[in-house]
C-alpha cells in the first residue's frame, strides 16, 4: 500500500495553530520542518549533545501529513483548506501551497532489524532474538536483545565501552544501578557477568516493557532486575526507590550533559569505594565531563577509555 504525502508551505508563526487544527479534523500525525534554533531549555530537556548547523531562519515552515488509500482524500483536503481559511483571519499563513507526493508504506518500527546482526564485545556475543547463534561463537557468553522502541542494541560504541567496564568491575555480590536503562542491555550484561541484582531507571515508558521482554529472552528472573520510569536526577520518589549508599556500581550510558548532572546525584546512591561507569560522551565533550568530576570531591576518575569518537569515564567514590 502507498501513502499520499501532502506538504504545506506556511510560516513558522502559524505552526502551532495549524498543528492543532489538523489534529482536530482527524489527521493523526504530522511532520514539521523549519530552521528555528532550539533554545537552551529545549536542548537540556531533550539531552541533545551536538546540534546540527541550520540555515538562517527565514520564517518558513513545511508541515507534512499522510493519508492512506482508504481515506477520503478530497474530503480531508477540503477540511484542511477550510481550517486554513479560518486561521488566515488570525495569522499570516505565508505561501499556503500544498504539494502532493507519494511514499511507500514501510514498517518503520521493524525496518531497522535487517541491520541488527550478531556481534561480539570481546568474549560476549550479543544477538537479536530472531537470529541464530553463529557456530564460531557457541562458546561465548550470550546476551539476547530485542530493544523494541527503547534504546540499546549494544552495537553503539558507548554501550560497548560500558560493557567492557562492567566486565572489569562486576563481582558476584555486586548491586548495580543502571540509569537510563533503555532496553536493559547493560543491566542484563551485569547480571550475565555475575552481578547479584540490578535496579534500572528510564524516562521512557517503553523501557519497562523492553526490559521485561529481554529478561525473559535471557532466562533471567524479573526479581533480579527491578525497573521504574522516572528521573533520578530530580524526582525524590525515584531517588528513594533506588535507595542510598547501596550500590557497588552505577552505570549510565546517556549523554555528556546528563552525566554532568548525574555526577552530583550518584554519590548518595553509591557505597564508599563504589564505581560510576559513564559513557554516551562524544570526544568533544570529554573535557566538560572531566571538569565536572574534578570539581566533585566525592569522586576520583580511575580510568578513561575510547572507542571511535566516543569516551568512557569511570570514577570511584572516595
Amino acid at each position: 500500500m502507498k501513502w499520499k504525502k501532502f506538504t504545506l508551505t506556511t510560516t513558522t508563526e502559524a505552526e502551532d495553530l495549524i498543528s492543532s487544527m489538523m489534529d482536530e479534523i482527524g489527521i493523526e500525525g504530522i511532520e514539521i520542518e523549519d530552521n528555528i534554533p532550539l533554545t537552551e531549555k529545549e536542548t537540556k530537556g531533550m539531552f541533545i549533545d551536538i546540534l546540527p548547523e541550520l540555515p538562517p531562519d527565514e520564517g518558513v515552515a513545511h508541515i507534512s501529513f499522510y493519508l492512506d488509500d482508504d481515506a477520503d482524500v478530497d474530503e480531508m483536503l477540503k477540511k484542511v483548506e477550510e481550517g486554513l481559511d479560518e486561521l488566515s483571519m488570525f495569522v499570516d499563513l505565508g505561501a499556503r501551497t500544498i504539494v502532493e507526493s507519494e511514499t511507500e508504506d514501510k514498517d518503520w518500527i521493524n525496518n531497522w532489524k535487517q541491520y541488527f546482526k550478531p556481534f561480539t564485545v570481546d568474549d560476549i556475543l550479543i544477538k537479536p532474538t530472531w537470529e541464530e547463534i553463529p557456530e564460531e561463537h557457541q562458546d561465548k557468553l550470550l546476551i539476547q536483545i530485542d530493544p523494541g522502541t527503547a534504546f540499546g542494541t549494544g552495537m553503539h560504541e558507548t554501550t560497548q565501552l560500558c560493557i567492557r567496564q562492567l566486565r572489569k568491575y562486576v563481582t558476584e555480590d555486586s548491586l548495580v544501578l543502571d540509569v537510563g536503562t533503555g532496553s536493559g542491555i547493560l543491566g542484563i550484561a551485569a547480571l550475565k557477568l555475575g552481578a547479584k541484582e540490578v535496579w534500572g531507571t528510564d524516562l521512557d515508558e517503553n523501557a519497562i516493557t523492553a526490559v521485561g521482554e529481554n529478561l525473559e529472552s535471557n532466562g533471567i528472573s524479573s526479581d533480579k532486575f527491578h525497573v521504574i520510569q522516572g528521573n533520578i536526577i530530580d524526582d525524590k520518589a525515584i531517588q528513594d526507590w533506588a535507595g542510598y549508599e547501596k550500590y557497588d556500581i552505577v552505570v549510565a550510558n546517556i549523554l555528556a550533559p546528563v552525566i554532568i548532572m548525574l555526577q552530583k546525584e550518584v554519590p548518595v546512591h553509591l557505597k564508599k569505594g563504589g564505581i560510576f561507569i559513564t559513557s554516551g560522551i562524544i570526544n568533544l565533550k570529554e573535557e566538560d565531563v572531566q571538569a565536572a568530576f574534578a570539581a566533585n570531591d566525592q569522586f576520583e576518575v580511575v580510568e578513561v577509555t575510547y572507542q571511535g569518537e566516543w569516551v568512557n569515564v569511570t570514577a570511584r567514590k572516595k
